[in-house]
């Protein structure tokens, strides 16, 4: 009997995805969406990896020198302008 033909147990040296969920991934930034429990008349933002507030300020105003008015509607989660993360939820002031 040749190595090819042990008689071992099927699954040795598979992987094992068993903990694998699905769901799907995206580069695109997700839609600005109206939060009436945020407050904000202008909506709110889900911060994706890559993201400032420059380019935000970008998407949402058409200008990345507004990126301030964001960050003072969210000085009380941005404690730096520079460091945002992925996940947070920001609002979105109306220009």
């Amino acid at each position: 009997m040749g190595i090819f033909n042990r008689n071992e147990d099927k699954n040795q040296g598979k992987p094992d995805f068993s903990n694998v969920q699905s769901g799907g991934s995206s580069t695109a930034a997700p839609p600005v969406t109206t939060d009436p429990v945020a407050g904000s008349a202008g909506g709110t933002y889900i911060v994706v990896k890559g993201d400032s507030l420059s380019k935000i300020a970008k998407r949402e105003y058409g200008d990345a020198n507004k990126w301030r008015m964001i960050y003072e509607a969210n000085r009380d989660l941005i404690k730096d302008p520079d460091l945002i993360y992925p996940g947070q939820s920001l609002r979105i002031p109306q220009a």
